[in-house]
């Protein structure tokens, strides 16, 4: 097998890879690819194209519909920077909280005086804050970072309301039970004095921070957004910032606007640039490419749906990446029939316009038999895994 990597990726990952894994400078030649921020929308994907590995949690770099169409699964790799991006949202607390930073600046600007100890004393009046001990933080996703982040806060001694509709059983575990769990984020926007938002970017949650939501909100809040800079409506962020209605915005996604607003403390998309960071999603990143080669074992794919039959145990196996469409398994059974082949087992998942099929049988794969399915309507991609 051959890999490219499209970005520099550590080598927590790639050392991972195994002798019949080959590290190619052609994307050409490639049967999967690595990347972490490279843009990839105007690439040309050869039909040796299998997998896309994202190594963290964004994809909007990696032409999702386009690999689907051409049956190459994208994966990327969620919670595996989720404590550094956890830690962030501490650090944000904290300087939101206590004017860290124009202290700093103004401490720099009085650096070369005589005084400055004297001139510290006198001035530093101007930059009190207030603790977050005891105050209500409301985290709206508690997804992988989500939960990281509301224990954090619980520990710290935060009252901590969080709201996610669609928290996973392994989440819901992972959670502390002092968090207040409330069904709408609507409660949260009434009763916190944080409120911090970790979920995807989606049609129904763009501007989910807007002004009418603002309006809901406690005078002076604070709000931190380090998931995606679109989950907040900049105009009416301006707006209560000028307002104080929000005391502070803390975003790791500054742009041409809120870059420049008072009251925003904007970081350079700092969230999961650590070095266990990138390791850790480097190795998952290896890891689902391996197995999805290897067994045709599909996890955290973003374009193709979850599908785990294990190692093969039978003499072959044949994954199929197909359209969402009737009859696609009448007629892969009746290829195989025709051939008098017996079907060991059979386990076919769909996601949305896309489905994908693993058979195991137990007489080797042809050449022959590939070519036949392939020739089925709605066919993409079909490969001999063993």
């Amino acid at each position: 097998m051959k890999y490219f990597c499209l970005n520099p990726i550590s080598a927590a990952g790639t050392d991972l890879f195994t002798k019949d894994y080959e590290k190619i400078e052609e994307l050409a030649q490639a049967d999967a690819v690595l990347v972490r921020s490279g843009a990839m929308h105007e690439l040309d994907f050869s039909d040796q194209l299998k997998a896309v590995a994202r190594a963290g949690a964004g994809v909007n770099n990696i032409p999702l519909d386009k690999c689907a169409e051409k049956g190459i699964v994208v994966f990327n790799t969620p919670g595996a920077n989720a404590n550094g991006v956890k830690e962030l949202v501490i650090a944000g607390l904290l300087l939101a909280s206590r004017d860290i930073i124009k202290g700093v600046e103004w401490v720099q600007s009085i650096k070369e005086e005589e005084t400055v100890a004297k001139l510290v004393e006198k001035g530093k009046s101007k930059f009190a804050g207030r603790e977050i001990l005891g105050k209500k933080l409301g985290v709206i996703g508690l997804g992988a970072i989500g939960v990281k982040v509301a224990n954090a806060a619980e520990m710290l001694g935060m009252q901590v309301y969080g709201c996610d509709p669609y928290i996973s059983v392994e989440h819901a575990w992972n959670l502390t039970r002092a968090v207040k769990y409330v069904k709408t984020k609507e409660e949260i926007f009434r009763e916190c004095d944080y409120i911090t938002i970790h979920v995807p970017l989606l049609d129904d949650t763009k501007h989910m921070i807007n002004q009418e939501t603002i309006g809901m909100m406690k005078d002076g809040v604070v709000i931190l957004n380090f998931a995606r800079d679109l989950l907040v409506d900049d105009d009416a962020i301006e707006e209560a910032l000028s307002s104080k209605k929000v005391s502070r915005y803390v975003t790791d996604f500054p742009n041409v606007r809120t870059a420049k607003m008072e009251g925003v403390i904007a970081i350079p998309h700092l969230g999961a640039s650590t070095e266990e960071s990138e390791e850790n999603c480097a190795a998952m990143a290896v890891r689902q490419v391996m197995n999805y080669l290897e067994n045709g074992t599909i996890i955290n794919s973003v374009n193709y749906p979850a599908l785990d039959a294990g190692v093969c145990q039978t003499v072959s196996r044949i994954a199929i990446n197909h359209k969402n469409i009737p009859s696609m398994l009448a007629q892969f059974t009746s290829i195989f029939s025709a051939e008098n082949i017996n079907i060991e087992n059979m386990i076919n998942k769909s996601r949305g316009d896309y489905a994908y099929t693993i058979l195991d049988i137990c007489t080797p794969a042809t050449k022959e038999i590939v070519e036949k399915l392939s020739k089925i309507t709605g066919i993409l991609k079909v490969r001999i895994i063993k």
